[in-house]
């Protein structure tokens, strides 16, 4: 997996200590609540697998999210398209303690331009459970737009384009 670099991150491949941050994700019950739930140390680890196979099925997976000043890993964010999903998407999930201070924004801001530049995706969405207010406004700083309601393996949630490419560059350069 490549390195990325932010301001602020370090997005990164995975190391077998990225399950405490995993963890701390999915055991969470605020941080978990729009991601799937909460989930036991054995479940977060196997989607902490799951996260890792997709980069061997798919050539893209998301990146652990390590902050520069203190090395801690908070999270993870970047490229996501699994079987089942309607588009290639952008996803992040956060610690707690790291929501709220603009990381969300700052990863999937890089995870997009990877995925343009690199992958050589024309076009992206996230997909947003539709109560979560602070992906949403993640999703707006970035550029997307509120395109439709959807039901993906019985949850509600709403799709969130992307600008294309060139737009999205040239906003984000």
């Amino acid at each position: 997996m490549p390195t990325l670099e932010t301001e602020r991150l370090v997005l990164r491949g995975w190391k077998p200590e990225d399950i405490e941050c995993v963890h701390a994700v999915f055991s969470d019950e605020e941080s978990a609540k729009y991601i799937g739930g909460t989930k036991t140390r054995w479940q977060s680890w196997r989607h902490m697998a799951m996260i890792m196979g997709h980069w061997n099925l798919r050539g893209f997976t998301q990146f652990a999210l390590e902050t520069k000043d203190t090395g801690t890993t908070i999270g993870f964010a970047g490229p996501w398209f699994p079987e089942g999903w309607p588009e290639p998407e952008i996803g992040y999930a956060l610690v707690r303690d790291a929501q709220g201070q603009g990381f969300a924004t700052e990863a999937a801001i890089a995870g997009l331009k990877f995925a343009y530049q690199k992958l050589g995706w024309t076009t992206a969405i996230s997909m947003i459970d539709e109560h979560n207010d602070g992906s949403k406004q993640v999703a707006r700083k970035m550029g997307a737009i509120f395109e439709q309601r959807s039901v993906l393996f019985n949850n509600p949630a709403e799709i969130w384009r992307h600008l294309p490419p060139e737009q999205y560059l040239e906003r984000h350069s």
